[in-house]
């Protein structure tokens, strides 16, 4: 062979291991790559539950600067703490009639699931729109009627009129008092009573005059009340009412007066001697907290006064005596604390009967049944003694 020919046969090989090793790369297999892990499933948020909604009746407009003023402070009350775990929502002006039946029921019928009824007459309506809807929780204002899915709350507003009528006494200069009330119920005629044995605590020689409107918010009426009771030479006036067109007269007649329900200095500041204020909050957010977490059961009655907060006088008069203001907070301190007691005896009513025994302390259920006027208050309680 010849050297060329060795040198051909050199160069095939070579051409030869290069061609197998390209054909042997070309048939290789890649091997895949692993698949990626699939993310997780996001879980879904568990669905939001739906509010609470609630619904409040009241006996008169949410402007009246009083009683229904101061339930829509608590229903607002309400809002603040729950937030969007409730809806709340009134209707105002609802008479204490068979109209209230009416809208209760429509309340129950439009998806709220606790209703608060805020005067006394609607007692008997609330109980039959109760009665046929038992999953429905309601909540009676000043009531004493109950039910499986009903029941009732109040504040003692005797407290506020018992402080009242210290600042009273005191600053009388006829030693006429004036009431304006609405209606003849144990609540009112313990408010009259408290009055003028707070009147009495700082001065004995006071005597009260009543005029009934037999209405809860009617200006004009109220204003005709506290008319005639100046004429008759009160210089003091009171009310069980809910407007505040008494102070406005007092302003008017240059007289003094008190606000009730809520602060009402603003509508007479020159005759304003202090409000006697109810806190409605505290009692509508308990409620709400024990509908919203399973626990608010039927039945039994909550009466709220000074010690839960519920009860306050609040801007006394700069002219009141320094120790009168001194008694006023001695008062609330007793009755938040437990050491004084309103109704403690000897208490005798305006007949000379002694009512209540000497060191005796009436109990709610004498209170809750209260019918007569204590003495130094003049008159007759419509239909009562």
């Amino acid at each position: 062979m010849t050297d060329l020919q060795r040198r051909s046969l050199f160069r095939l090989a070579a051409l030869t291991a290069v061609a197998s090793a390209v054909l042997v790369g070309c048939g290789k297999k890649e091997e895949p790559a692993p698949a990626p892990k699939p993310a997780p499933a996001a879980s879904a948020p568990a669905p939001k539950p739906e509010p609470l909604k609630i619904a409040f009746a009241y006996v008169g407009p949410v402007g009246d600067g009083g009683w229904t003023f101061a339930h829509d402070n608590g229903r607002k009350a309400i809002e603040k703490e729950f937030g969007d775990k409730v809806v709340t929502s009134f209707v105002e002006n609802v008479p204490e009639s068979a109209d209230a039946e009416r809208v209760v029921r429509e309340m129950a019928s439009s998806g709220n699931k606790l209703i608060f009824g805020t005067t006394f007459g609607y007692m008997e309506p609330m109980l039959k729109v109760a009665a046929d809807n038992k999953g429905i929780k309601f909540e009676h204002a000043t009531g004493y009627k109950q039910g499986e899915n009903m029941r009732t709350y109040d504040s003692r507003t005797y407290e506020g009129a018992y402080m009242a009528g210290v600042i009273a006494g005191k600053m009388t200069k006829s030693n006429t008092l004036g009431v304006v009330a609405s209606i003849p119920i144990p609540e009112v005629v313990r408010n009259i009573n408290a009055f003028t044995l707070g009147a009495q605590s700082s001065n004995p020689k006071v005597k009260t005059k009543v005029v009934w409107v037999n209405g809860w918010f009617d200006p004009p009426k109220e204003t005709e009340a506290a008319t005639s009771l100046i004429n008759g030479g009160a210089d003091v006036l009171f009310q069980n009412t809910d407007s505040p067109a008494v102070l406005k007269t007092a302003e008017a007649k240059g007289k003094r007066a008190f606000g009730w329900d809520s602060d009402m200095t603003a509508y007479g500041p020159k005759a304003h001697l202090a409000s006697a204020v109810i806190n409605w909050g505290p009692y509508y957010i308990k409620a709400t907290k024990e509908a919203l977490e399973g626990k608010w059961t039927g039945g039994g009655n909550t009466w709220w006064g000074v010690k839960e907060g519920a009860i306050n006088i609040v801007s006394i008069a700069e002219d009141v005596p320094a120790d009168t203001k001194v008694k006023v907070e001695e008062v609330k301190k007793g009755l938040s604390d437990g050491s004084f007691a309103i109704w403690k005896g000897p208490i005798t009513d305006n007949t000379g009967k002694v009512q209540v025994e000497k060191d005796a302390v009436a109990d709610d259920k004498f209170l809750s049944g209260l019918n007569f006027y204590v003495k130094g208050v003049e008159g007759k309680i419509p239909g009562g003694k």
